[in-house]
């Protein structure tokens, strides 16, 4: 099995695919190619990579990869049955892919490993989050944990939407990092339901900081099989 960044951060049902540049080659359907009018080639390349990403992840599920174009808030559409989640930042693509009966949601985030504008902190992170960053920062500061923190909200909204289709506000979601485990919460401050009338009260996530990069991810709605924890027919097989 091919390893990722992402490899170890989600359950082994979550398959991902990555690419440390834009790759040569990598095409759209006419679908994707039209939710692009007026974009720079910049954005084409990395549009069309990380696609890319995201129909290797899919071959390896063993579903078809259809047109994957951008809904509500920008969100990626995947195919019948599959969640999945994609991102990119300089130098870095990635795509994570999993069947909806093992995983109800997922949320990938990589940023660079550099600091985060000052303003830009203020403006999403709450007085006892600056100072949980603060303190984290002191203990451990060859880690850059205000960018963590950001890339870890961003995973916590790439989970939220697909399941509440509406929009959580970076203040809306206190994060506390773990530096030991590499692990982290966030603790919601809206009410939000799942796509089956569950309320949701917290995301747990993942953390990773490597080749430049800071990398977090977020699963909710995990099976038994999604851990490999139990085989599949045991789970399904009298369905």
């Amino acid at each position: 099995m091919n390893t990722t960044l992402l490899t170890g951060l989600l359950p082994q049902a979550a398959l991902s695919a990555e690419a440390f540049g834009d790759v040569p080659g990598a095409w759209l359907f006419p679908e994707e190619a039209a939710a692009l009018s007026g974009a720079t080639d910049r954005r084409r390349r990395e549009f069309a990579t990380v696609r890319h990403c995201a129909r290797v992840a899919l071959t390896s599920l063993g579903r078809p990869a259809g047109p994957m174009v951008p809904g509500k808030r920008g969100a990626p559409t995947w195919p019948e049955g599959v969640v999945g989640s994609m991102t990119h930042c300089d130098g870095y693509r990635a795509a994570v892919v999993s069947r909806r009966i093992d995983i109800a949601a997922l949320g990938i985030d990589a940023e660079p490993h550099l600091p985060l504008p000052p303003s830009l902190l203020g403006r999403i992170a709450s007085p006892r989050e600056r100072d949980h960053l603060a303190a984290l920062r002191q203990a451990h500061p060859t880690v850059h944990w205000d960018r963590l923190f950001f890339s870890a909200k961003e995973s916590v909204y790439k989970a939220w939407f697909p399941l509440t289709r509406t929009w959580l506000d970076f203040r809306e979601a206190e994060v506390a990092l773990e530096p030991y485990r590499q692990t982290f919460r966030a603790r919601l401050l809206r009410t939000g339901h799942d796509d089956e009338g569950r309320p949701l009260h917290e995301f747990d996530g993942r953390w990773r900081v490597g080749r430049r990069l800071v990398v977090t991810a977020v699963s909710y709605g995990v099976s038994a099989f999604a851990h490999g924890r139990v085989r599949r027919d045991t789970v399904y097989g009298r369905r």
